[in-house]
């Protein structure tokens, strides 16, 4: 039997950006998580991955929109993700929101927006894999980017 929070603490060792990932559901609600499971796979075909656990509420809307979007988090965005990371709260409340073509929020002031289709939707344990066609993105480069490690968030200004 593997000892969990063994094997989380030795996962948290690697530093991982913060990403938001968001959605709507059939009513064109909002609906979106916080995820560290992030990663860029392709640049041709444009492909990334992010990795939500099965429990994630906003799963079964990215399953039936086929779209997701996702924003990596600034420094000084740890409040969005923290909101995120929650249940039961309006989640879009905190931060500034800006609409894709396909209709998908993405937040502003985030060091990079993903604008996706879901090309491929795997079982992966108790968590999935959500491989994403890029159909748009924007970058701010000279952004620091928010952090996570051994549990906690990293800032640099």
């Amino acid at each position: 039997m593997t000892d969990h929070r063994a094997l989380r603490d030795a996962f948290g060792c690697f530093a991982t950006g913060i990403t938001i990932v968001t959605s709507f559901d059939e009513a064109g609600t909002p609906v979106g998580f916080t995820a560290n499971s992030f990663t860029s796979v392709s640049l041709d075909p444009p492909l990334l991955l992010v990795c939500p656990g099965k429990s994630a509420s906003s799963l079964p809307a990215i399953r039936k929109t086929g779209l997701f979007g996702v924003s990596v988090l600034s420094s000084g965005q740890r409040a969005v993700a923290e909101r995120f990371a929650m249940r039961g709260v309006d989640r879009f409340a905190e931060g500034e929101w800006v609409e894709s073509e396909s209709g998908l929020l993405l937040l502003e002031g985030a060091c990079a927006n993903f604008a996706c289709t879901l090309a491929q939707d795997i079982d992966a344990g108790d968590h999935q894999l959500l491989l994403g066609h890029i159909d748009s993105f924007r970058s701010a480069f000279d952004r620091q980017p928010l952090m996570y490690l051994k549990g906690a968030y990293w800032e640099r200004d």
